[in-house]
Parts: structure tokens; C-alpha cells; sequence
């Protein structure tokens, strides 16, 4: 540690230790500059930092007090789930923020820290710290980072969709990448076919425009095809948004021939297609599995991808793929509603993606969930859930707990827990038995425990009735 960084961890250290008392004013600075053998300005900025920390206080002519404790960040983080419990379609996006350990969110959405890409976020940080300070001060593209956009041409390439970096814009996450394309093709009332299950907050987004959700069920082998047909007659749906591989909460994998016949109804419809890809890099090499976009070449499918789930949730980098035309025109309202994504994020994902670590991250992670998978699933099992399949890869399991989830949801945010209860996973948010799991952050014995026996409580009470 640095000078500075030494004497913030020592005094704060001796704050915690109570040497140093709630209203006490600490040594003046010449004082602990001669008794620390630093110079005044070393004293002076560690001073400052603490004040901004929040354990000292700085009174013009007095020098430097001891503030009061305030709550400590788990507490605040309780404090919050414990005031949001309205269960709607933004409440797990929101808990998922609230500070709940992601070892006690069975519901979180992302990779726990032990599994996250923490080290390619600081090499990358290093390798833009060395970056001219000219070459960092230009306003950034809305179209986004060329020479990421030229990575993403040949990371699409792998899977057989040809595409020039005109065709590529870069968004903050596969969210903006929705609200872009919905604002475009999309009005209050339009009608769209997304999946039954789907990702929450996809559904709210398009709630909140007051677009008509159309339900599209899922089998085992991924959507059903023959209800598509049937919807996509009846309803007359401008769009179709479909999570094709490892889908979101389900882990399906869309085949081949499902794949045609989705491309075929589409057609037949004058259907756009949003093939939500975002987690194409937890699939390893050699498991089949199809892609609307490659067989349809961005012609009528747009599609999407995102490298936040496989990083860190805090670096949004997104991008999605169409016509050159339509990437224009979409990188304009980019440019009209945000300006353009941070071109600093985008510099560390390609930093990532050039020098061959992301891909040995990808490899690395892929197999910590191997070995995970198959204990979580018979752990929960074991508990009395069924499972709705074995996926091949992911971190995801879609369970039928036997009892409405919303109530057990509630009941676990009391007791410091995330659940993702299934109704959220419906576009018209109807009761519901089923839970999403993330297995890599489902082992938590206390958890169990306090799961298994709600379980029983809950089952129970639904026997009793």
C-alpha cells in the first residue's frame, strides 16, 4: 500500500477498535505527520479520504472529529429487501442490487465473484491506464469501439453468422440492445410473441411500452413449435423474441429443426426475429446448437449478444448484429437517447477478447459448473423439486417447488434470502410453483437448511387446506 493508502487502513482500523471515539478529534496534522514519520500532505489527503468514507468529520479552524457509526452495509442491505416487497417485474432486478451476498441469492442472476472475470476487469483497467490521454479524450462512437466491433465480426464468424463491423452496434447490455429495437419497430398496443417462460425484466421492458405479450410455451426441447405456428396465425404478432441458447430460466437449447421451422413460420408471417444470445459463451465447443441468425444470415433476425454475464454484471457491454442499414439507424437513436455506450468498458472487453484470456475464462468457468451441476440438481431434488430438465451447460435450473413461489419468495427475502420465483418469468405474472436457481450460488448449508424446512412448512399448510 502506499504512504497514504498505510495511514487511511491504520486509522480506520483503530475507529473500528473504538481507540479512536465517536466526536473525538483526531491528532492534528503536523502532530501525526511527526509521530508517523509522513508528510504533511500525506496526512492531509488520508484525512481527506476518510471524511469521504464517512468516519471523520472536518470542522473549518478545529481540525479533523470522529463521526457518529452509521448502519454497516450488511445492515443497510437488509434494511432495503425488507422494504421492497412488492413482487412485480422489476423486484428481482432490484434485490439483485440491494447487497444480498451473492452466496445467499439462490435467485441472482450472474456469476458469483469467485467465478467472475475480476482479473480481466483489472488487467484490462491497467492496459486502458496506459492508454494516451489523447487517444481517451475523443467523444466515443455511438456505434461503439471499432476495434471491439471488428473482434465481434469474427467472435460471430465462429458460429457461422457472416457480418461486417458496419453491421455490428455496441449497447450497454442486451437491455438496451431490446429498448433500442422495440422503440424502432414497436407502438402501444403491437403485439409479441416472447417465451413463457422469459427473463423478467425483458417482459417488464416491454410492459412498460405497453406492448401486448403474447405467451409462447416451452417443452424440454425448447420452444414449442407447433403453438408458434398457431399464435403467429391468429395473433398477428409483429415481432418474436426468443432466448435460443440456454435459455432464461429453462437452460434449453434450440435445435436444428426446431430453428428451421421458427425461420419458416417467421417468414410466413412477416415476423422480425430478436434471437437473445447472451449466453453463447456458456456453452462449450462441441455441444450441438442452432442459431436463428446463421441460418437466416441477419436478414430478418436481429441478433444479440452481451459479454456482462460472462465478466462482471458492472461492465454492460452489449452489442447486437443486423443490416448495415438497420445498425445505422440504430446507432442514431442510440446517439439521440444516451449519446454512446463508454468506450472505456468497451476497450477492457476487447483487451479481454484479443489476448486469449476471456476464452480460457469462458473454459474455466464452463467447467466449475460441470462439476457443480449434477450435485445442485440432486440437492434439490432432494428437497422435494422437480427438475423441468438436466441442462447441458449454464448456471441455470428451472425447479417445481410444489408450492406458489411468490410466498416462499417473500419469506425468504425475510430471512436474508433471494429466491426467483416463477411468476416473474411470466408475461402476465400468473401464480406460480416454479423457481429459477442459480447452481452457482445454491450450496449455502444455511440456506438449505432454511429452504428445506419452509418447503415442508409451506406443503404443509397447502395439505391442511
Amino acid at each position: 500500500m502506499t504512504l497514504v493508502e498505510q495511514l487511511v487502513h491504520w486509522a480506520e482500523h483503530r475507529i473500528q477498535e473504538q481507540v479512536f471515539r465517536p466526536g473525538m478529534r483526531m491528532p492534528s496534522v503536523r502532530q501525526l505527520a511527526t509521530d508517523r514519520g509522513v508528510s504533511r500532505s500525506t496526512v492531509v489527503e488520508a484525512y481527506e479520504r476518510l471524511v469521504v468514507r464517512g468516519h471523520l468529520q472536518a470542522r473549518r479552524g478545529s481540525g479533523f472529529f470522529v463521526r457518529e457509526p452509521t448502519a454497516s452495509p450488511a445492515k443497510r442491505a437488509r434494511t432495503a429487501t425488507v422494504r421492497t416487497q412488492t413482487i412485480d417485474m422489476g423486484w428481482l432486478i432490484r434485490n439483485m442490487q440491494s447487497g444480498i451476498p451473492a452466496d445467499m441469492s439462490p435467485g441472482f442472476g450472474y456469476l458469483p465473484p469467485a467465478l467472475c472475470g475480476g482479473d480481466l476487469i483489472k488487467a484490462g483497467l491497467r492496459s486502458v491506464a496506459a492508454t494516451s490521454g489523447m487517444q481517451l479524450s475523443h467523444a466515443a462512437l455511438a456505434q461503439g469501439y471499432a476495434p471491439l466491433r471488428e473482434q465481434i465480426t469474427r467472435k460471430l464468424a465462429e458460429i457461422e453468422i457472416a457480418a461486417t463491423p458496419a453491421q455490428v452496434l455496441t449497447t450497454s447490455g442486451a437491455t438496451q440492445a431490446i429498448d433500442l429495437i422495440v422503440r424502432k419497430y414497436l407502438r402501444p398496443g403491437d403485439s409479441v410473441i416472447v417465451g413463457n417462460p422469459a427473463w423478467s425484466a425483458q417482459l417488464g421492458t416491454l410492459s412498460m411500452m405497453g406492448i401486448n405479450l403474447i405467451s409462447l410455451p416451452y417443452t424440454q426441447q425448447g420452444p414449442d413449435v407447433q403453438a408458434l405456428a398457431d399464435l403467429a396465425a391468429t395473433c398477428k404478432p409483429k415481432m418474436l423474441i426468443l432466448n435460443t441458447v440456454l435459455h432464461n430460466p429453462t437452460s434449453t437449447v434450440l435445435s436444428s429443426a426446431a430453428a428451421y421451422q421458427i425461420l419458416r413460420i417467421a417468414e410466413a408471417h412477416d415476423m422480425i426475429i430478436v434471437e437473445d444470445d447472451i449466453y453463447a459463451d456458456f456453452l462449450p465447443a462441441g455441444v450441438p446448437a442452432a442459431r436463428l441468425a446463421s441460418l437466416d444470415q441477419l436478414k430478418r433476425v436481429i441478433y444479440l449478444g452481451s459479454f456482462s454475464k460472462m465478466l462482471v454484471p458492472n461492465i454492460r457491454v452489449g452489442f447486437l448484429a443486423t443490416t448495415a442499414d438497420i445498425a445505422e439507424s440504430l446507432g442514431n437513436q442510440k446517439l439521440l437517447t444516451s449519446l454512446a455506450t463508454p468506450e472505456i468498458n468497451e476497450r477492457i472487453v476487447y483487451r479481454a477478447l484479443t489476448e486469449g484470456s476471456y476464452r480460457k475464462h469462458c473454459q474455466r468457468v464452463q467447467s466449475a459448473l460441470d462439476e457443480l451441476r449434477e450435485p445442485v440438481f440432486k440437492r434439490m431434488e432432494s428437497l422435494g423439486m422437480k427438475a423441468f430438465c438436466r441442462p447441458q451447460a449454464g448456471y441455470q435450473g428451472w425447479f417445481d417447488a410444489g408450492v406458489d413461489t411468490i410466498q416462499l419468495a417473500a419469506l425468504a427475502l425475510e430471512a436474508g434470502y433471494l429466491l426467483a420465483p416463477g411468476a416473474l418469468f411470466s408475461p402476465m405474472q400468473t401464480p406460480s410453483t416454479w423457481l429459477r436457481m442459480n447452481i452457482a450460488t445454491s450450496q449455502n448449508p444455511e440456506m438449505l437448511i432454511w429452504l428445506d424446512k419452509t418447503l415442508v412448512k409451506l406443503r404443509q399448510r397447502g395439505s391442511d387446506c
